[in-house]
């Protein structure tokens, strides 16, 4: 393989509490060390607030003002993301003249638009790193009290924000076609998955780390990891769990929240009453990025109950990196096969779901195949160490403006789809799955590409 020589000076547009153990500024993180790996000069621009996780390699910068809070973190809208977001501009535009910047690469909508008003005045290229859409997720939160207004302005922000990049990575295929059919050119976006560190999920001694957290062998987990937002439909989990309570022995169901705010909080503790599963339900609160490998090492399930997501969550990479069997729903299962490397059901059918957990938990066998199947379908596609060196090709592509011959150096590193190949069920060994579970669960579950639908979306602004 040969790579890009030319050593870059890149700024990191994070608009958001950084480090913090959660989606993009986890991986705005670890790809900023790689490329520090790798020999580039990074620069990470962001807000005062932060978790306490080590950054190895990058050069921090941060905006402040006074009376604001520097502690908490939060995911989604915030009052005071209208001060920091222009200080950001400012302090972009200084730094980007300090340190010779060559190239703005932003993250998120916010990053984006910071980083455009930056190149305007400063003639850098600027690369736009997008992981969602905001048509499917800015009607998800309470700041704006109009649902139908935030659905408006969605369609506005997507309609612009992604057109400020001179070129556009996408989180995955899905993300991709979106753009594409709201005009974005294809030959000026690549997917780029979301990478991991797998040397943090090391095998561990099950029994052990099950005694460390209170728990037995007998015991039968299931467990969720990330923040606790009403879009990550916990609900869905939760009521999953109460359908299969009384089919499944030992049931324990783990929320290991990395982030969750009070409301949220108080929602789903009121679930877990109402659905009476109080007995088997833990929340760990403010999960520790060092304690994660821990808690996936000693679950037997993983869960996706998140519907209708265009990103790609990281935290599918965690599970497959952690050898743990997956269930979900299609919608939030990127890179993911029915019986092949996960356990996939429609979106909103919390029954099949249901039934998903409770065949994994009931067949230990084909649990532990489709896991060490998840295993070998991440080989080192998605290790940061490989992407980060097609991150600079495309830096050296927005440098030298040769978009055409650089292409075929680029797919060595970062492939053209991320979406897998058809892999039909029936063409597996019959003898791995119960044949009344074939039966139940007959059809192709298979991940389509396909233009994302809404249904997240619609459910909100009909229940205004």
């Amino acid at each position: 393989m040969s790579e890009s020589t030319l050593k870059h000076k890149v700024v990191m547009v994070a608009a958001c509490p950084f480090p913090a153990n959660h989606g993009s500024p986890a991986s705005i993180r670890e790809m900023s060390e790689a490329l520090v790996d790798l020999g580039h000069e990074v620069h990470i621009l962001t807000y005062p607030i932060k978790e306490d996780i080590p950054v190895n390699g990058p050069k921090i910068h941060r905006v402040w003002f006074p009376f604001l809070n520097k502690k908490k973190v939060t995911v989604g809208p915030a009052l005071e993301k209208f001060v920091y977001d222009p200080l950001m501009i400012l302090k972009l535009i200084w730094l980007i003249w300090k340190y010779k910047i060559d190239v703005i690469h932003a993250h998120n909508y916010e990053g984006a638009l910071i980083g455009w008003f930056a190149k305007i005045v400063t003639r850098r290229p600027m690369l736009y790193n997008a992981v969602n859409n905001m048509v499917d997720e800015l009607v998800t939160y309470d700041f704006i009290w109009s649902k139908k207004f935030a659905l408006r302005l969605a369609r506005i922000l997507d309609k612009t924000i992604p057109f400020t990049g001179d070129f556009v990575t996408s989180v995955s295929d899905s993300l991709k076609t979106y753009l594409v059919d709201i005009g974005v050119k294809e030959d000026k976006v690549q997917v780029l998955p979301a990478g991991v560190n797998a040397k943090m999920f090391a095998p561990q001694e099950i029994l052990a780390v099950r005694e460390k957290y209170g728990y037995t062998a007998d015991d039968k987990i299931v467990i969720y990891t990330g923040s606790l937002d009403a879009f990550q439909r916990i609900d869905y989990l939760l009521q999953a769990t109460s359908l299969i309570k009384d089919k499944v022995t030992n049931l324990k169901l783990i929320l290991a929240a990395n982030i969750a705010n009070q409301k949220d909080l108080d929602s789903i503790r009121q679930q877990i009453t109402e659905l009476g599963i109080e007995e088997i339900t833990s929340i760990v609160e403010g999960l520790e990025l060092s304690k994660l490998p821990d808690y996936l090492a000693m679950s037997d399930v993983a869960t996706l109950p998140r519907t209708d997501c265009p990103g790609h969550p990281v935290k599918i990479l965690n599970y497959m990196c952690g050898s743990i069997a997956i269930a979900g729903f299609t919608g939030a299962a990127k890179g993911l096969h029915h019986m092949k490397n996960a356990y996939l059901v429609d979106d909103h059918n919390v029954e099949q779901f249901g039934e998903g957990i409770e065949f994994l938990l009931n067949h230990p066998e084909v649990s532990n195949q489709i896991a060490m199947s998840a295993r070998e379908t991440l080989g080192n596609l998605y290790e940061w160490t490989v992407l980060a060196k097609g991150i600079a090709i495309i830096y050296e592509m927005l440098r030298t403006r040769d978009f055409d011959t650089k292409r075929a150096e680029l797919k060595q590193y970062i492939k053209d789809s991320y979406q897998p190949k058809f892999w039909d069920k029936r063409a597996a060994s019959n003898e791995q799955v119960p044949a009344d579970i074939i039966e139940k669960r007959k059809g192709d579950r298979r991940q389509h590409d396909s233009k994302i639908k809404f249904i997240e979306r619609r459910k909100v602004i009909d229940a205004e």
